[in-house]
């Protein structure tokens, strides 16, 4: 009997450390294919990641399209998450002040489109749901009579001002000078009453523009002094200076706008052509004010773009001189951003000796890049088809988290950004 209940014992351990090793995957995600033009912002600035200010009075605005011919009535809910975008010990009564999900009352048919959808909207946090922890959060928007059936999944982060956020970019790297890559230098003003220990709880994660796959994670500060504490020659702050991202415009459908060689209208859809891309990467640097990845969705002949502006299905082409090997090319930026890998991976086609792709999109104004994903890895490259080029204005993101001696989850306490080129 005794060696059975060891037996149990060992059993119900290995079960518990297998869950605890699970990871959940918290990526941005649209689980249903009838989502279309996701978009997770500041009301203050739609072009900032979806990061706020507690106490600011700014909010995340949220909005997508949903096609279909019927409205839905849909729901959200939040889970809070430690700095790795892992759910965090709170249970949601410490995070949500009351019950954890809000009801999508601001929604509306398209008008005067071929394409039948319904646009959805609503903003966090809001009178009727509360957030009342700092950190990050993962929102998962789901059908109101079945929770289970989660249409997607995207991120967004409430900061709690305890720490001033100061940054540089420079070219003269510790790898090499105005060649290819940049390097970020940190400075954060802190004080004693709110960071006790800033060698070791302290966490500083950085970021390049809407990318989400090449985030750096530094633990420890170079150096702590009286009240500030620098982030700085460290080889996790050097990035790959990448490109000025491409551009294209598709906000009239009765004219050719910027980046389209032709649109005409075939049934059921309009279909826009795109002038042939070519790789960058030995061409000089040409400087193009960007909006470092973001989109805006806009139809230049309406009042209303969320609702009046049309799907146009868009075709990409980029013209490599032949296939490449050794890996994928992937279209980059942030109305890619939740869709599978066989929704943005560039096809090679024999006949044309290019690579191509055809995405639905909503009429607007979208900044692109291509990226290289060596096989076997998850990190996309800009060297191989955009270049790095030392004077790319990027957009580096900087979030402080911090989790005190004791405590269960990380606060996120201080955010800031910096542009290179600036």
């Amino acid at each position: 009997m005794k060696n059975n209940r060891y037996a149990l014992t060992a059993v119900c351990l290995f079960v518990t450390i297998m869950m605890c090793a699970q990871q959940r995957d918290t990526r941005v995600k649209i689980i249903d294919s009838n989502v279309h033009s996701l978009k997770v912002a500041p009301t203050s600035n739609a072009y900032m990641p979806p990061v706020i200010v507690m106490g600011t009075g700014d909010r995340i605005a949220v909005g997508f399209d949903y096609f279909d011919y019927d409205e839905h009535y849909l729901r959200y809910r939040v889970t809070h998450c430690n700095a790795d975008w892992q759910p965090s010990a709170l249970v949601e009564s410490e995070y949500v002040d009351g019950f954890n999900y809000g009801d999508i009352t601001d929604y509306g048919h398209s008008q005067a489109t071929f394409v039948q959808y319904c646009h959805y909207s609503f903003e966090l946090p809001n009178e009727d749901f509360v957030i009342t922890k700092s950190g990050n959060y993962l929102l998962e928007v789901f059908e109101q009579d079945d929770p289970d059936k989660v249409l997607f999944q995207s991120r967004f982060s409430m900061c709690e001002h305890l720490v001033d956020v100061m940054a540089e970019v420079s070219t003269n790297t510790d790898i090499d000078y105005n060649d290819a890559h940049q390097q970020v230098a940190v400075e954060l003003g802190y004080k004693r009453e709110n960071i006790s220990d800033p060698y070791n709880e302290l966490t500083l994660v950085v970021s390049q523009n809407t990318r989400t796959d090449d985030e750096r994670v530094i633990t420890r500060p170079l150096m702590v002094e009286m009240g500030k504490m620098t982030y700085d020659h460290n080889p996790l702050l050097i990035f790959n200076a990448g490109n000025e991202y491409r551009r294209m415009e598709m906000v009239n459908t009765n004219t050719i706008n910027m980046g389209v060689s032709s649109i005409r209208y075939f049934e059921p859809y309009y279909h826009a052509t795109l002038r042939t891309d070519e790789p960058r990467a030995t061409d000089m640097y040409l400087y193009d004010q960007t909006q470092h990845g973001h989109f805006t969705v806009r139809n230049s002949e309406c009042d209303d773009s969320n609702r009046e502006a049309d799907y146009v299905v868009t075709h990409f082409t980029l013209d490599t001189g032949g296939p490449l090997t050794g890996g994928s090319i992937i279209l980059d930026g942030e109305f890619t951003q939740g869709l599978p890998l066989n929704a943005v991976k560039m096809r090679y086609d024999a006949a044309t000796g290019c690579y191509l792709n055809d995405l639905l999109l909503k009429q607007g104004a979208y900044n692109y890049q291509y990226l290289w994903v060596p096989d076997g890895t998850q990190k996309g490259q800009t060297a191989k088809i955009e270049g790095d080029k030392f004077q790319t204005i990027n957009r580096y993101a900087i979030r402080v988290y911090d989790r005190p001696m004791g405590d269960r989850y990380d606060h996120l306490v201080g955010f800031g950004v910096a542009y290179s080129g600036k």
